[in-house]
């Protein structure tokens, strides 16, 4: 698992800061946020687009109302490991007191078929903070979630296998199509036929192509 990634920080890639109280010095951080504590975990990047040059993560606390969002310098950055690391190096075969978990069987059930049909694709979420540091946040009942890169509309028999996949699994699965426009819900487009609302770095577009949104539709 490479310990630096040189791409510019994509939604849903995981950063370890290389001094959390220098880089979060000028954020309100909530009561609940542990500034040690983020020396060994990881902030999470997402998708907001108002400032330019900075980087917007997220951070989580141990509940899910504990979430808080702020931006870093790109010089903060210690150590990035994407979705894609995780399931390229199969990082849930790392950790072994996880395997009984619903999410990470559903894991393993599905990575090999994913692989085989030649879908770029990572682990995000619960189950990705819990296989990139050694602080488990999953539970019995925790959905797998997972992103897709698309650079190009897949072709039907990717998005029929996903499709499959996504209902045949034994825990929820939630599944994000990454376009380079932003992401949406495989699950809304299975339903829909086509119209989703595109989640984007200037906020959520309802459109009915997501590799080509303009103009967007409210």
């Amino acid at each position: 698992m490479a310990s630096l990634n040189l791409a510019a920080p994509a939604p849903h890639d995981l950063i370890w800061l290389d001094d959390p109280a220098s880089a979060l010095e000028c954020a309100a951080l909530p009561a609940w946020v542990s500034l040690p504590a983020l020396h060994d975990t990881p902030v999470v990047v997402r998708r907001d687009g108002r400032r330019p040059g900075e980087i917007p993560v997220g951070l989580r606390g141990s509940t899910r109302a504990e979430r808080f969002g702020t931006w870093i310098a790109p010089s903060a950055i210690r150590r990035l490991v994407t979705p894609m690391d995780l399931a390229a190096g199969c990082a849930w075969r790392l950790r072994p007191a996880l395997a009984a978990l619903p999410a990470i069987r559903a894991l393993e059930a599905i990575a090999g078929r994913l692989d085989a049909a030649g879908i770029r694709w990572g682990v995000t979420g619960s189950a990705a903070f819990s296989l990139a540091c050694l602080v488990n946040v999953l539970h019995a009942d925790s959905d797998l979630d997972l992103v897709v890169q698309a650079d190009q509309p897949l072709p039907a028999s990717q998005f029929q296998l996903l499709g499959e996949l996504q209902r045949n699994a034994p825990v929820r699965v939630d599944i994000q199509i990454a376009t380079p426009y932003g992401g949406f819900s495989l699950l809304e487009r299975l339903r829909s036929g086509g119209r989703v609302l595109l989640k984007t770095d200037h906020g959520p577009c309802l459109c009915d192509n997501p590799w080509q949104p303009s103009p967007c539709k409210s």
